[in-house]
């Protein structure tokens, strides 16, 4: 699926979300109306989160090991990460967003956004990767509580008073989806049809 697309479902899922949370407002009990809306909150963004889970866990996992290290050189990709990288840096940002929606500092092993040295191979990558969306899912599972802090974060652009938990997610899997595309090209490149577009 096409890069502008997928953000464009994002982007429908995230406005039908909240339609239908303004919808159900209308016969709430006072006072119960924002716990329902988080509940409604919550269960939409784990909808989204397991849409980006299903779509990038397999296309990472349908590129082959030895070709982690792969990078385009053809045309204007000089310095782009190779395969194995984009991934890490996608995992980690789900790592470091889901952190501050937590009020966690950043996992000291993130790094800026590259993700830990120690993760090198194919099997570790995918581990990593699926480890950062459990991570996302905590952080959704805590939208609505009022004991937890929410941190803003140095690689986001919403400020210490806009931010939210909500808006952490949402930017963590706006970004994901961003390089799903771009792991999309690395595949085709590589001959592999990604998952999503097989039969």
């Amino acid at each position: 699926m096409p890069k502008r697309k997928s953000l464009f479902l994002l982007m429908l899922w995230l406005s039908s979300a909240t339609i239908l949370a303004q919808a159900g407002q209308q016969a709430v009990e006072p006072g119960e109306g924002a716990r329902l809306d988080a509940q409604r909150e919550k269960r939409a963004l784990q909808s989204l989160l397991k849409i980006a889970e299903k779509e990038i866990v397999p296309a990472v996992d349908a590129m082959p090991a030895d070709k982690f290290g792969f990078a385009p050189t053809d045309g204007e990709f000089k310095g782009v990460r190779t395969f194995g990288q984009m991934v890490k840096h996608l995992s980690a940002t789900n790592h470091i967003l889901a952190a501050a929606a937590l009020g966690e500092e950043p996992p000291s092993d993130a790094g800026d956004e590259v993700g830990p040295e120690t993760v090198r191979t194919k099997a570790e990558i995918l581990d990593y990767l699926r480890g950062s969306f459990v991570h996302l899912s905590k952080a959704i599972e805590a939208i609505g509580a009022t004991n937890a802090p929410v941190n803003a974060s140095p690689i986001s652009p919403l400020k210490k008073g806009d931010v939210t938990r909500s808006a952490l997610v949402v930017e963590s899997l706006m970004h994901a989806f961003d390089h799903y595309g771009q792991i999309v090209e690395y595949l085709r490149m590589n001959g592999v049809v990604p998952p999503a577009s097989r039969p």
